[in-house]
């Protein structure tokens, strides 16, 4: 029973000096995953410093609806803005409601057919490139294949495909330089070592190519059906739009989402599919049935169930963006108990998808638990992309993009792990990622379209 006025309470287990500090380098997702039973919200010490966790999905929607008071900051948001700007995903409430009503078009149901067709095409294009026997860098290859989605569904012709394979590469080297650059603290964190010098120059160069694809797409109002067109032609009730600096944001912080959140899915999605044989094989039947060799189209979607349910388990698994922060702008309370201005709010997807009351055998991967006939958790217990008003404005783009590329690679390949290979473990980033996943490609013969054979499975699956 909550009292009001009184503190927060703190997780058990804090030692003099360190607080929590070891249990969260040991083991930060089983640390996560232990505070529920402790309290709605959770104190934790890091050091000398006291963050709060929330630990009920109801409160966390109810605090992140809030998002004057807890306001979008702390250090990881610190370091996003050196790359992002002020985009959508870090611009704090009062920037924030001007730049949603204009880029909301961009996201408009009405695109995502034509979005989904450049996605198609790119994918196809990328898992086409594969040859027999390759092993792959599974993470590189699918943040690579996200980013030169994004790209090509943001500028579509306005970028060449030297330029979209020069986005991914900047994008990859400023993902693996933003966590490290979270632990540096000032000044250290402006020491021109090799990472930093690479970190800022892959920052200036994406700009610069975002820059220059924007210059060039302003001499034309030919609306190419793509997101720049639409961020380009929005307008406020006054007649203003975004200016060259706000899409440039808007672009980088677009490119940054998509390549992360659905490179991360990709690679944990194709990792489990190797630990569970009769899963692989269901869902080489589901692609072969519905696409029978050609690329799949924004029609094939609702017939790729399966596929979809896969993705959607593996957010709540191995949910992207692990853990995010709030910052408090002034004094307040959650759940009745006071907290002070400039404190750390804490909201962890992965501790919300792993509590056995919301979602059953958590730690099991199952995607039937996602198959209509079983019961569904409440819609604020699986938060892959946030909740409240800062929700992520591209789910749906996202969710899109992960079905379409995870249904082209199991229709054409079969990925198995190297020999000798053991458990792929997370690695906690900015997000959470497969440590060293590599997998070998292998061919498969997909069906053509055949009414005699089309809904078989391959050989290979007999």
């Amino acid at each position: 029973m909550t009292t009001a006025g009184t503190p927060i309470p703190t997780a058990a287990g804090a030692r003099p000096v360190l607080g929590h500090l070891l249990p969260l380098l040991r083991d930060p997702l089983g640390f996560l995953t232990s505070l529920p039973p402790q309290g709605d919200a959770v104190r934790v010490r890091i050091g000398p410093t006291d963050v709060v966790v929330l630990c009920d999905p109801q409160l966390m929607h109810e605090v992140l609806r809030n998002d004057r008071v807890f306001d979008k900051g702390g250090q990881l948001f610190d370091r996003y803005r050196e790359s992002l700007g002020d985009g959508l995903g870090t611009c704090p409430h009062s920037r924030h409601r001007r730049q949603r009503r204009l880029v909301q078009p961009a996201f408009h149901p009405d695109r995502m057919p034509g979005y989904t067709e450049i996605i198609a095409a790119q994918t196809a294009t990328q898992v086409g490139a594969w040859r027999e026997g390759q092993v792959l860098d599974v993470m590189a290859e699918t943040t690579a294949l996200a980013a030169r989605n994004v790209a090509a569904a943001l500028f579509s012709d306005a970028l060449s495909p030297t330029a979209r394979t020069r986005i991914a590469q900047d994008l990859a080297t400023i993902m693996a330089g933003i966590f490290r650059r979270m632990l540096t603290p000032p000044p250290l964190d402006r020491l021109p070592t090799p990472a930093t010098r690479r970190y800022f120059q892959a920052c200036t160069r994406l700009r610069r190519t975002i820059d220059e694809a924007l210059a060039r797409r302003r001499t034309t109002d030919t609306d190419h059906g793509d997101l720049l067109s639409m961020l380009l032609s929005a307008r406020d009730t006054d007649g203003r739009g975004l200016t060259d600096a706000e899409i440039s944001d808007q672009a980088v912080t677009f490119l940054m989402g998509g390549a992360e959140t659905v490179g991360c899915t990709l690679s944990w999605a194709l990792y489990t599919l190797t630990q569970d044989p009769g899963l692989e094989k269901r869902l080489h039947h589901e692609v072969d049935t519905v696409l029978a060799g050609r690329h799949p189209t924004h029609a094939d979607l609702p017939k790729l169930a399966l596929t979809r349910q896969v993705v959607d388990e593996t957010l709540r698994h191995y949910p992207p963006a692990w853990m995010v922060t709030r910052t408090v702008t002034a004094d307040t309370e959650i759940n009745g108990h006071p907290v002070q201005a400039g404190t750390t709010v804490i909201y962890s997807p992965y501790l919300i998808h792993h509590r056995p009351d919301l979602h059953p055998d958590p730690s099991h991967y199952d995607p039937d638990r996602w198959a209509p006939e079983r019961p569904q958790p409440p819609r604020q217990a699986f938060v892959p992309f946030g909740t409240g008003a800062r929700k992520c404005i591209g789910e749906q783009f996202g969710l899109i993009e992960a079905t379409l590329a995870l249904a082209t690679i199991t229709s054409h390949w079969h990925l198995r792990p190297l020999p000798g290979a053991g458990r792929v473990r997370p690695k906690l980033v900015a997000t959470l990622i497969p440590r060293g996943l590599r997998l070998q490609a292998t061919a498969r013969t997909a069906p053509r379209s055949d009414p005699a054979t089309a809904g078989q499975p391959c050989a290979d699956d007999r």
